[in-house]
C-alpha cells in the first residue's frame, strides 16, 4: 500500500501527513473551545496533499456538522484579489502605482481637508492614505433586524468618509482604510469600463477555476452548503442568528464569497507568480510596519500591498490576508514559495470582550503557524 512498508511501519510521508491533520484538528478544536461555533480549516501540503479539519456545529439547533466545503463571505480577504487586479492594470500600463487619487476620480476625495491630488493609487493599496471610515454598524438585536437588508454604493460609503477630516496627511502613518479599497474598485471601473467584481473574474477567478467564488452583489443568501454564523450584541445577551443578511462591504473592501479550496488555489497562485509579473509581485510584496493598534492581533505583521507578512516561530515569514464580517472570520497564508497554504474560516465569532476577541485571534494565528511551520517545507527548526 502506497505511503506504508511492507512491514507496516508508516513511512515519513505518511507520519508527516498523521502529524499535519492531527495538529489541524486540534488546533480547530481550541479556536471552538474559545465559544467560537464552527471552524474549517483546509492545509496543502508542498508535495500537494489537501487536508482538513473542522471543529464545532454549523446550527446550534440542529448541531450538524461544519461543512468541509463550506461557502463563507472572505470579508477584507477581497482585498487581496483587488489589489492583484490593481497591480496588473499597472503592469499592463493602463495606470500608475503613483497616479493620484485625483487623476482617476476627479473631485470625488475632496472636502474637510480631504484631497485626491495628494493621495496615490499606492497609498490607498498600503493604507497610508489617511482617509478616515466611516461604516454602517448594528448596535443591537432589533437595529440588526431592521437595517440588514440595507445596502450602500460605493459613491454613498466615500461620501460618509469625507464628512470628516482626514485620520492623518498621506504618506505619514499606516491605518487600516476600507474606504480606501472602495476607492480602488471605483478606479478599476474608471479604468476598464468594467466593475471592480467583473475584473476580478476576468483576471483571476476564471483563468484560475475558481469555481466557488464570486461577487453576491445584494444577496442576502449564500449558497449552499455553508454554516450558519452568530453574534450577541451585548455581553450575556441572546445569540442571534446573523447569516442572512446584506453585508455593509460589498464595494471592493470586501464582498467576495469563496471557499477554503479557492482561496488556497488564489494565494498560492499569487505567490508563486502566476497571476502578477515579476516587477508586480515584488512592488505587492514591499511592506511597511502596521499600526500600533492592530499590532495586539497581528504581531510582527508588515503591510504590503494587499498582502500582510507574518513571521512565522520556525523562521521566515509568510503572506496572506484576513477579514472578519458579522460573525464571520477568514485568514489565508502561504509560504514565501507559494507551495504551502492554510485557509481558515471562523463561524460564529462571538465577540465577549477585547480580551476574547484577542484570544480567538490568537487561536487563528497558531493554527496557521502550525499549519505552515510543519517540516519538511518549512525549511528550520521550530524555535
Amino acid at each position: 500500500m502506497a505511503g506504508t512498508l511492507a512491514a507496516g511501519v508508516p513511512t515519513a510521508s505518511a507520519a508527516g501527513r498523521h502529524d499535519d491533520q492531527a495538529r489541524l484538528r486540534r488546533d480547530a478544536a481550541a479556536i471552538t473551545a474559545l465559544g467560537v461555533t464552527g471552524v474549517q480549516a483546509r492545509l496543502i501540503t508542498s508535495d500537494g496533499r489537501n487536508l482538513t479539519a473542522t471543529s464545532g456545529v454549523a446550527d446550534v439547533t440542529t448541531r450538524r456538522p461544519v461543512p468541509l466545503n463550506g461557502y463563507f463571505p472572505i470579508a477584507s480577504v477581497t482585498k487581496a484579489f483587488v489589489a492583484t487586479v490593481i497591480l496588473r492594470l499597472a503592469g499592463d500600463g493602463r495606470l500608475s502605482l503613483d497616479d493620484t487619487v485625483e487623476r482617476w476620480l476627479p473631485g470625488v476625495v475632496s472636502g474637510n481637508g480631504n484631497d485626491g491630488r495628494e493621495i496615490t493609487i499606492r497609498q490607498l493599496l498600503q493604507h497610508t492614505g489617511g482617509i478616515h471610515d466611516d461604516y454602517p454598524d448594528y448596535t443591537s438585536a432589533k437595529d440588526f433586524y431592521r437595517h440588514r437588508y440595507d445596502h450602500y454604493t460605493a459613491k454613498q460609503i466615500v461620501a460618509r468618509a469625507m464628512r470628516h477630516r482626514p485620520d492623518f496627511q498621506p504618506g505619514k502613518k499606516w491605518s487600516y482604510s476600507n474606504t480606501g479599497y472602495v476607492l480602488l474598485g471605483m478606479i478599476i471601473q474608471r479604468v476598464t469600463g468594467h466593475p471592480w467584481h467583473e475584473e476580478v473574474r476576468d483576471r483571476i477567478v476564471r483563468p484560475l477555476g475558481l469555481r466557488h467564488t464570486f461577487w453576491p452583489g445584494t444577496s442576502p443568501t449564500l449558497p449552499q452548503p455553508h454554516a450558519e454564523t452568530y453574534q450577541r450584541f451585548e455581553p450575556g445577551g441572546p445569540l442571534v442568528d446573523v447569516t442572512k443578511q446584506v453585508s455593509s462591504g460589498i464595494n471592493g473592501e470586501a464582498g467576495l464569497v469563496s471557499t477554503t479550496a479557492d482561496l488556497n488555489r488564489f494565494f498560492r497562485a499569487l505567490l508563486g507568480g502566476r497571476l502578477l509579473p515579476p516587477a508586480q509581485l515584488a512592488q505587492m510584496k514591499h511592506t511597511i510596519p502596521v499600526g500600533k493598534k492592530f499590532e495586539p492581533l497581528m504581531p510582527g505583521a508588515r503591510d504590503g500591498l494587499g498582502l500582510f507578512s507574518r513571521p512565522l516561530s520556525c523562521g521566515g515569514r509568510y503572506w496572506g490576508h484576513e477579514g472578519g464580517d458579522s460573525g464571520w472570520i477568514s485568514a489565508a497564508g502561504v509560504t514565501a514559495d507559494g507551495r504551502r497554504s492554510v485557509t481558515v474560516s471562523l463561524s460564529g465569532t462571538i465577540a465577549e470582550s477585547p480580551d476574547h476577541v484577542l484570544r480567538v485571534a490568537q487561536a487563528e494565528d497558531k493554527l496557521i503557524d502550525d499549519a505552515l511551520c510543519a517540516t519538511p517545507n518549512a525549511g528550520r527548526t521550530r524555535r
